[in-house]
């Protein structure tokens, strides 16, 4: 049921718009068995790229959606999950659960569910608790008037919930305006005096004890607000601080809670009254201020009227008036959602390449009609570029997703992700493929990396790389923050000179990078976003062009970037001393002070407890610092070389873990890279990686054993190195001479081709052998005819040694005819894959001559 009315109050009736209506929001849920998987439907929002993923556990089997930039890689989506399904012949349930979703039907056909035993849909009024829906809209442009104005009709709202007894939770977009509207609120209060109002009952015994709670926090801003009767709430608060002010709203000591979205998640916190001011939430991944997703409009509303808690919710949302419609529209179930999987469909199929779950361009095209993409072209075909004529024409829509995988193939094939043959559709992913589908990277990213990254690569060109990352286009510059940027290298936060300079979004991505690592403080709020959102990609990223130059044998480039990786994981420059990855256990005053004076572990390792506190000024810390040295990973490395042949050589290294095992540091294992570099042509032979566990640790001598390559005539020397994958600075190297190594003597020369004419299927002499390769070839190949007489006129043994491809089958076949030829009453033995031949298979019609009992 919907109701429309006009709202009055304060603001001007040309100012401000109501619409009240009931409806429903329910909490997500998820039961998850081995045979059935019930899932929320609810996350659908106008732009989510609509594919169901599924990801298999033991005994688990769970399901969520896609956001518009998501990708497939590391789960399978429903449509490979339902090819599957039909190819194993497997029963699994799928269960979907929503309270929001207006085109149910196209959901329920995109989940292959029976519409007439398998479908349910109940509308509101099945609710338990009724809950009152109101939306307000802001006509004024001015964006100071318009706040004002918004707060203003979030305190009206306030104060009659309060005047009826309830409390009220206030949801704002930021951590920085959850205090700003808490103080706007309290000075309203006290200018139209009904501070009152917002003041709990002073007669309560457990308020004294409140008070002192508060009284404990660090946070001001919570102190000043309780004194008040408001609260505030937001994920960058402590953990304690959060818990005591839900303790606090749920006890009734405040009244208004002033919070943000996070709350609604995960935290069963009722109020009667639920208060949306204004909808423009920042997302850092467009780079602008976007309109709060319906999903949390729909989470936020759930905090109002809970069965367990009330008999009646209110929840308001007060917006823009140009908002209204849209959130009308999706809240009274009137917006059908749409599919966004088209402008993600390279790097979609890519992922499906990698699972194996398709390989042509046919399958795909198959693939792509289990997708809910498929469904909504076929309801509403204009959104997606479809006449009416084109679907008259082709209503199964065939040709059209057979185009749109052959652009997506073709797409891939030029950022060399896929080979794609456009003769025969067949489609072949390639390592660059592999790579970003395991990183998640976009095929536009592809294409710059395909360009960009060198064997031989700065730090600065590698920064500046990382941004033009596709992942970082929607970043967007803004005047009021380019006095802060400069203000950051100007602190020499940036040490590498940015590419495109400060006023460019690419230069901008740079600098949030490098202001990451080195954990420069942040002060704008849309800036703070950015730099997260930056520092989110870019460790992801810089794992994958690892990935992409340990796979290109690169070694410099390899070296480089895995320094990288654990620069930003580990927020510390690599010219930055060791030891503050031990921050837990050092002072800061204590870093600085052995970074000033120059002491690096080498010097460090030559001194005792008492030499380094003598030599710091700090007595206590000697022992402190000798402790972390102990910690330090480092490992002892001896290597042997022996050669197999003259082109293979297998190097046996021993391993001695010479560092103290703390859980508290190390964790339960560390990994390691293994690689061998040829420093003559600046080339990796051997890369793998290497788990030292905590038990491996204690059993001090560990072996590792490899291959590598050997190339005549042989270098002076290999390097192998040993580096650790999360700690900066823990690497071992060591210098293998190849000077006098002997090598196995050379075996005998391969056997000489000889320039003979092929023999033809006659030399057979025999028509039915003849009959076995007529219409398959006319002539033996080279190799067969060389052979022919040893293998078919003689009874000697024969190793043949050839490519695959060159015909050594059919040279096998050659000595069967022999014997059934010379030794009738002997029988075959073959070894091997049996191939059959068609005319074979039918033993009845079977005409060559050899004996039946023998084939069978």
């Amino acid at each position: 049921m919907l109701r429309l009315q006009t709202y009055q109050s304060a603001v001007a009736p040309e100012q401000a718009v109501v619409g009240v209506a009931a409806g429903c929001c329910n909490n997500i849920k998820f039961v998850m068995d081995k045979h059935c998987m019930v899932g929320c439907l609810c996350k659908f929002k106008p732009t989510t790229a609509l594919s169901v993923s599924l990801v298999w556990q033991p005994r688990c089997l769970s399901i969520g959606m896609q956001s518009q930039c998501g990708h497939t890689t590391c789960a399978v989506n429903s449509a490979s999950f339902a090819v599957q399904v039909e190819a194993s012949q497997s029963m699994i349930r799928i269960v979907g659960l929503s309270a929001t979703l207006p085109n149910y039907q196209d959901v329920a056909t995109f989940l292959r569910v029976n519409s007439s035993s398998g479908l349910f849909h109940f509308d509101a009024s099945y609710r338990p608790v009724p809950l009152e829906m109101s939306f307000v809209g802001v006509t004024i442009a001015n964006m100071t008037a318009r706040n004002s104005m918004m707060n203003q009709i979030c305190y009206d709202k306030v104060v009659d919930s309060l005047k009826r007894g309830h409390q009220v939770m206030v949801f704002v977009h930021s951590r920085k305006d959850t205090g700003k509207t808490g103080r706007v609120l309290g000075d309203l209060a006290a200018k139209n005096g009904e501070t009152h109002l917002f003041e709990t009952e002073g007669d309560d015994p457990r308020r004294g004890l409140a008070v002192k709670e508060v009284n404990k926090s660090r946070n001001r801003e919570l102190q000043e607000l309780f004194q008040s009767g408001l609260g505030l709430h937001h994920a960058g608060m402590l953990r304690s601080d959060r818990n005591l002010t839900e303790r606090l709203f749920a006890d009734g000591f405040i009244k208004v809670l002033v919070c943000t979205a996070t709350l609604a998640w995960g935290v069963n916190l009722p109020a009667h009254t639920v208060i949306i001011k204004g909808t423009q939430v920042y997302d850092a991944k467009k780079g602008t201020f976007t309109e709060l997703g319906m999903l949390d409009v729909q989470q936020i509303f759930g905090r109002a009227g809970r069965p367990q808690f009330d008999t009646s919710g209110e929840a308001t949302i007060v917006t823009a008036h140009s908002k209204l419609a849209h959130y009308l529209g999706m809240l009274t179930h009137a917006t059908p959602i749409e599919s966004q999987f088209k402008s993600l469909l390279p790097d979609n199929l890519n992922a499906e390449l990698v699972l194996g779950t398709v390989t042509n361009v046919k399958e795909a095209a198959t693939w792509l009609t289990y997708s809910y993409l498929y469904v909504r072209m076929t309801k509403n075909p204009l959104v997606y570029g479809i006449t009416y004529e084109q679907l008259l024409a082709d209503p199964t829509l065939t040709h059209y997703c057979r185009d749109l995988i052959i652009d997506a193939a073709k797409q891939l094939h030029a950022a060399k992700m896929a080979v794609f043959d456009e003769r025969t559709g067949n489609m072949f992913v390639t390592e660059l493929g592999r790579v970003a589908s395991h990183f998640y990277i976009r095929y536009q990213s592809i294409i710059v990396f395909n360009e960009r990254l060198k064997e031989h690569v700065s730090w600065a060109d590698v920064l500046g790389m990382i941004s033009l990352s596709s992942e970082f286009e929607n970043i967007m510059v803004r005047e009021e923050e380019l006095p802060e940027v400069e203000n950051l290298i100007r602190q020499g936060a940036i040490p590498h000179a940015p590419k495109g300079g400060v006023e460019n979004k690419h230069g901008k991505a740079n600098i949030l990078i490098q202001a990451y690592i080195s954990r420069a403080r942040v002060e704008s709020f849309s800036l703070t976003a950015d730099l997260m959102y930056v520092a989110s990609n870019a460790p992801r990223i810089a794992r994958a062009l690892f990935e992409i130059a340990v796979r290109r044998k690169w070694n410099t480039a390899a070296g480089m970037l895995l320094e990288l990786c654990k620069s930003l994981e580990l927020r510390l420059w690599p010219d930055q001393h060791p030891l503050r990855q031990m921050e837990a256990a050092l002072t800061p005053e204590l870093l600085w002070k052995m970074e000033e004076r120059g002491l690096t572990i080498e010097r460090l390792d030559d001194m005792s407890a008492s030499e380094i506190g003598a030599f710091l000024r700090h007595p206590a810390a000697g022992d402190k610092i000798r402790g972390c040295l102990d910690a330090f990973p480092r490992l002892g490395l001896e290597a042997s070389l022996h050669p197999i042949t003259r082109g293979v050589a297998r190097i046996q290294l021993t391993i001695t873990p010479q560092f103290s095992w703390r859980d508290r540091l190390h964790g339960g294992a560390l990994r390691w890279w293994v690689w061998v570099e040829d420093p003559s042509v600046d080339r990796l032979h051997h890369v793998e990686s290497w788990t030292l566990t905590k038990k491996m640790a204690s059993e001090e001598v560990q072996k590792l054993g490899f291959t590598i390559p050997l190339a005549e005539p042989l270098p002076g020397q290999y390097f192998i190195r040993l580096v650790s994958d999360n700690w900066l600075q823990a690497e071992e190297v060591l210098e293998v001479s190849l000077a006098g190594l002997q090598l196995p003597s050379r075996g005998p020369p391969h056997t000489e081709l000889l320039d003979l004419d092929p023999l033809p299927l006659e030399a057979l002499g025999k028509e039915q052998y003849i009959d076995l390769y007529r219409g398959r070839f006319t002539h033996f190949n080279p190799i067969q005819t060389q052979a022919f007489h040893t293998l078919y006129h003689t009874d000697e043994s024969v190793l043949l040694g050839a490519p695959t491809g060159s015909g050594k089958t059919i040279s096998s076949e050659l000595t069967m005819m022999r014997l059934w030829k010379a030794h009738p009453e002997d029988k075959v033995g073959y070894g091997g894959r049996q191939k059959l031949d068609n005319a074979c298979l039918d033993i009845d019609a079977c005409k060559c001559g050899v004996p039946v009992e023998w084939c069978l």
